[in-house]
């Protein structure tokens, strides 16, 4: 049927994909990737061409290095485009048909690229959970669950997608998740699809400009400490508080959880772009990741709990930990 559609690269953003994933990249292009995502924004065909693109680089591709780059194109998109690509993405016919083909036992890929392909079943499966026409990925995800697919995390908000770096700014060296099994680590970004609400990031340009000394980084990780706080609390909250029986104290917590966190997270992304030691960096990739994931379970869910009526409250011990992250002072 292919040869009717013609090659799936021969389009605009079909071209860009097979740059964006090709095997010779050293780290993922993120200033491709993001032409990538307007493309699909700003063009009638520009979802199906760029499903199109994707299945092609994923089909059968034993070329694990350019799997993961057009997994993290994959992921990329479904963060930053809208509706007509959720639709595609999200599809049976996509998610049953193409990832889940790729951790077949007879492809036996490497664990790396599993871990990823669940992570994001399992994300997507949360995050579009209430969207009727979005429910593909949800039903393939409660399939695999049944036959005992062990997902790598259980605990949303723990899971790590990606964290998309701004334009404008680079993304730190040692961010790329292709260093796990070859010579990149784990990227991880942040632009959420319009239909959620997407925190401000600074235009930072001091890439790689700090060397911590191991008293500032002691201190930091204490701070991040503070951050992983929230969120877990944050999460906890998200899963025990039920539409029309939460109190309004609880949910006014929520708010103040969702904006303590926001304000963190723009303080570690400052620190992203400015630290340049390679395990700190990863460790604020992988908070930026956790408070990610946080923020979708927040606004997909927001919309319910406020057309609720209030109900009761939840029976916890809950405060918000404030936290400045000094050590963000350092970049300048």
């Amino acid at each position: 049927m292919e040869f009717l559609l013609g090659n799936p690269y021969s389009t605009p953003v079909g071209h860009c994909i097979e740059r964006a994933t090709d095997g010779s990249l050293q780290s993922e292009d993120w200033t491709l990737n993001m032409e990538i995502c307007d493309i699909i924004n700003g063009t009638e065909d520009g979802p199906k061409d760029a499903i199109r693109a994707v299945k092609k680089r994923l089909n059968g591709n034993r070329n694990y290095r350019e799997v993961m780059l057009a997994l993290t194109v994959l992921e990329t998109c479904v963060k930053n485009c809208g509706h007509r690509f959720h639709v595609l993405v999200t599809s049976r016919d996509f998610v049953d048909g193409v990832l889940v083909k790729i951790i077949s036992p007879k492809n036996n890929p490497p664990t790396i690229v599993q871990d990823k392909v669940l992570a994001l079943i399992q994300a997507w499966a949360d995050a579009f959970r209430s969207s009727p026409d979005l429910t593909g990925v949800v039903q393939i995800y409660e399939e695999l669950k049944r036959k005992g697919i062990e997902f790598p995390m259980s605990d949303l908000e723990t899971l790590s997608p990606i964290h998309t770096p701004q334009r404008a700014a680079s993304a730190p060296e040692g961010d790329s998740t292709l260093h796990k099994y070859s010579t990149p680590a784990q990227p991880t970004p942040h632009a959420v699809p319009p239909a959620y609400t997407s925190p401000q990031v600074p235009n930072i340009h001091a890439s790689g400009s700090i060397n911590p000394t191991p008293e500032q980084i002691c201190r930091l990780r204490s701070e991040l400490d503070v951050v992983r706080g929230n969120t877990k609390v944050m999460s906890e909250m998200l899963t025990e508080m039920v539409p029309g029986q939460e109190d309004a104290s609880d949910y006014e917590l929520l708010q103040e959880l969702n904006r303590t966190c926001r304000a963190m997270q723009q303080r570690i992304v400052e620190l992203i772009s400015c630290v340049s030691n390679e395990a700190v960096t990863e460790e604020l990739l992988h908070v930026n990741d956790d408070l990610n994931n946080i923020f979708l379970r927040y606004e997909s869910r927001s919309v319910v709990f406020t057309s609720c009526p209030v109900g009761g409250n939840i029976d916890c011990d809950r405060t918000v930990q404030r936290n400045v992250l000094h050590f963000g002072n350092y970049c300048n």
